[in-house]
């Protein structure tokens, strides 16, 4: 029988990947010192994934200033420490190999570069607390594409950010991107989704700017290029983009607007889409296991994208199905790999592979 789809090799890039079982990033809160360096605990989850036989991780949200951690507990990429810190976790992630038809591939590891704009500095989950982390508690003052404040009780009023504020933006993802070359990572995934600062610029229900920031398609997709074209100066490995590609609401972002986007994207040379939605303003999500896999085809179909895709896909055949029927070039794990580090191995056995080692 032939090898299953979703255990068929994949290039991103000049980076080939064992297989197309990838591990999505999900944010662990978990820097208890506030550094934004990672550490045991991070070392211990990532390295799992590599363990349990993932061909590609994705690193949570990494910020890639202190304002723009969505919490106080955030990992992130814009100081030297941090460098160091994230160097160790990557050089055990690529310390594991998967060999698949006799050839030997690393483990190999991304990191997903963030700011969060208006919902940044907000408590955990956890912490029994809702809205913006007080100043006086270790929060700070958030900064916005406008002077909107997400919906909820608690969240401050963002400062709408000027000429001059935008530009420090940019500049703070490729100063990032060039530390996550020194910790060694293989990818940057730039993060345009979820709600945090670039999404909130795409979309017109939080850009409510009138200058050449915000207003028409091209202007509100202005920064996000901008971003990309920083980091292809400093970047030379594959480059993935993550896109809220709906919103879920008539006057929101649009799949065709993602699909236009993705086009100017591959323009700009990105390598993936990593394709998402949701999370700019509260909406009514049709959740069901692969709810996002149309959204992926359609940017396969129209813009001619590499594509990886998540949304609540934890059965193997359902990955399979997904991947042999085109619909997506890579699957996406999120909560299916916490609660299953080993998820890749479970998936071959079911499907009947064997034609691996390190799996």
């Amino acid at each position: 029988m032939p090898d299953p789809a979703l255990f068929t090799p994949v290039s991103l890039g000049d980076l080939e990947l064992a297989h197309r079982a990838w591990v999505a990033p999900m944010c662990m809160y978990s820097s208890e010192d506030r550094s934004g360096e990672p550490n045991d605990f991070h070392l211990v989850h990532y390295g799992s994934f590599a363990q349990g036989g993932f061909a590609f991780i994705l690193t949570e949200a990494t910020a890639v200033s202190p304002i723009g951690r969505i919490s106080p507990q955030d990992l992130g990429l814009w100081n030297d420490d941090q460098v160091a810190a994230w160097r160790k976790v990557v050089d055990f992630v690529h310390s594991n190999e998967i060999t698949v038809g006799g050839k030997s591939y690393p483990v190999r590891i991304g990191t997903q570069l963030a700011h969060a704009g208006r919902k940044a500095g907000i408590h955990r989950q956890w912490d029994d607390k809702n809205g913006s982390v007080a100043i006086e508690d270790g929060g700070w003052e958030d900064v916005a594409p406008s002077a909107l404040a997400i919906d909820g009780k608690g969240y401050v009023v963002p400062t709408e950010l000027d000429e001059s504020g935008i530009q420090s933006v940019i500049a703070e993802f490729a100063a990032a991107a060039l530390r996550a070359d020194a910790a060694g990572f293989d990818v940057v995934e730039i993060h345009g989704a979820h709600g945090y600062r670039i999404n909130q610029v795409l979309s017109p229900l939080s850009n409510h700017r009138q200058d050449e920031w915000g207003g028409s398609f091209e202007n509100r997709t202005r920064l996000l290029l901008e971003v990309v074209d920083a980091v292809q100066k400093v970047w030379s490995k594959p480059l993935s983009v993550r896109i809220s590609t709906v919103e879920w609401l008539s006057d929101g972002w649009s799949l065709d607007d993602s699909i236009q986007l993705s086009r100017l994207l591959l323009e700009h040379g990105v390598d993936l889409i990593n394709v998402t939605s949701g999370g700019n303003a509260p909406a009514k999500i049709p959740l069901a296991p692969g709810y996002q896999v149309p959204m992926s085809a359609a940017i396969k179909d129209e813009a001619g994208a590499l594509t990886a895709v998540a949304g609540l896909i934890a059965d193997p055949r359902h990955a399979e199905e997904i991947i042999s029927s085109g619909q997506a070039d890579a699957i996406m794990l999120a909560r299916a790999a916490l609660r299953e580090p080993h998820w890749p191995q479970r998936a071959a056995h079911e499907l009947g592979w064997d034609g691996a080692k390190g799996l």
